[in-house]
């Protein structure tokens, strides 16, 4: 999922956010650009456009000891059912999180 950014200055740290009713209403404190979000909306998908999107668990990984990787948390990815297919199609099947594109190398 993209990470939350204002959508006047582009700032993605200091924003701040208050319920309103089923809302989330986001200030951004650089600029002061308020915004409503829906928390339970999916996305679409950036490559093709498409609106069928499933949710799956991606791990969030740091190294903990010489070259072990260890799960610190996970977040909520959103698939294309059309994009990700192999990869949904895999997730289904075990439902471990997913690992991210790229590993902690330091």
């Amino acid at each position: 999922m993209d990470e939350l950014q204002c959508p006047a200055c582009g700032e993605t740290e200091e924003l701040v956010g208050t319920t309103k009713n089923d809302l989330i209403e986001v200030t951004c404190q650089l600029c002061d650009q308020k915004w409503e979000r829906d928390p339970n909306a999916v996305p679409g998908c950036d490559r093709c456009g498409g609106s069928d999107m499933e949710g799956a668990i991606k791990a969030i990984v740091e190294k903990s000891r010489g070259s072990q990787l260890s799960i610190v948390a996970t977040q909520v990815v959103y698939l294309c059912k059309v994009c990700d297919e192999k990869v949904l199609a895999s997730y289904r099947v075990g439902r471990s999180p997913l690992m991210p594109d790229q590993l902690p190398t330091d």
